[in-house]
């Protein structure tokens, strides 16, 4: 029978041995001061990789959120362009020009596909008869008496005001009630 050779010669087991003794000999030899010392660049390092981990989870935010911020701002640019198109559809409506039924369907049919396709990009429109005035939504233009309307109420629209959110696109053009 073949014997097995083991994976080590004794040489390189005495060789192994003598480190692992110098190895503990270094460890004793230590002193308080040099192990105070290493513990204290330890600290450091450890302390210095907290900080930059924090700063990158940071910069990862705002990145996110400048993104959005973006594409917030872009589709609001965009969506302002055909506002005015849309204005001049509610008041072809509101005109109540005697025109043909089919010109008129024509004419809302228009109107819903636009206020379908803002209602997509979570485009919301304000500004209505009767609900409270809202510096902060709604230009006044001028100031009307309505026995109907409580003080500070919008009485009637020049234009309707569009938001994203809590972005404003445009602000409501309204005459408030005394």
């Amino acid at each position: 029978m073949a014997k097995k050779k083991s994976g080590k010669t004794s040489e390189q087991k005495e060789k192994s041995t003598a480190e692992n003794a110098e190895i503990k000999e270094n460890e004793s030899s230590v002193s308080k001061e040099e192990y105070d010392k290493l513990k204290a660049e330890l600290d450091q390092q450890k302390d210095q990789f907290l900080r930059m981990a924090a700063e990158y989870d940071n910069f990862r935010k705002r990145t996110e959120k400048e993104k959005l911020a973006t594409f917030d701002n872009a589709l609001a640019t965009t969506v302002e362009a055909f506002l005015p198109v849309a204005d001049n559809f509610a008041l072809a409506l509101a005109s109540g020009v005697d025109s043909g039924d089919d010109f008129r369907k024509g004419i809302e049919m228009i109107e819903k596909q636009l206020d379908n396709a803002f209602e997509k990009l979570n485009v919301e429109k304000f500004g209505e008869r009767g609900e409270a005035f809202d510096p902060l939504l709604h230009d006044a233009i001028s100031r009307v008496d309505d026995d109907e309307l409580g003080e500070d109420y919008i009485a009637s629209v020049y234009q309707k005001g569009y938001r994203i959110g809590d972005k404003i696109i445009r602000h409501a053009m309204v005459q408030v009630s005394n």
